[in-house]
């Protein structure tokens, strides 16, 4: 698969992501709330709801999230002892604050890499779409 260079006005991945910029002009317009993506860019009119960004964000935060979380509460506990309630009452939090802010990256970096590698759905070469 070949990558499309970068043109003119196109943020890189990584900024598009961390800024929630449009994959194509590189304005403020990827999101319209925490983690959802807006319709359209009112920019350049790119229409967001045709890329399929689906669950593959969420999957990919669970191993990364859990380890850290799990390793710092288990830190916590040998170095402390503190009691469960207090354990809840940090790592609920402190989870749901990283769940949202690294699925907010994770879905703009697919949505931008999906836009940048004119992904789409597979097919397969030399065959008109009939199944037998």
């Amino acid at each position: 698969m070949t990558v499309s260079p970068i043109e003119k006005g196109q943020p890189a991945v990584v900024r598009a992501a961390l800024f929630g910029l449009c994959p194509a002009c590189g304005a403020k317009s990827m999101f319209a709330s925490a983690t959802q993506f807006s319709a359209i860019c009112p920019s350049c009119a790119l229409d967001y709801q045709s890329f399929n960004v689906g669950d593959g964000p969420a999957a990919l935060m669970i191993i990364p999230i859990g380890g850290i979380i799990i390793t710092l509460a288990i830190l916590l506990d040998i170095a402390v002892r503190p009691p469960f309630w207090l354990h809840v009452l940090i790592w609920v939090p402190l989870t749901a604050i990283m769940v949202v802010g690294f699925l907010r990256i994770a879905k703009g970096a697919m949505l931008a890499l999906e836009y940048r590698n004119r992904a789409g759905e597979g097919r397969l070469s030399g065959t008109d779409g009939d199944t037998q």
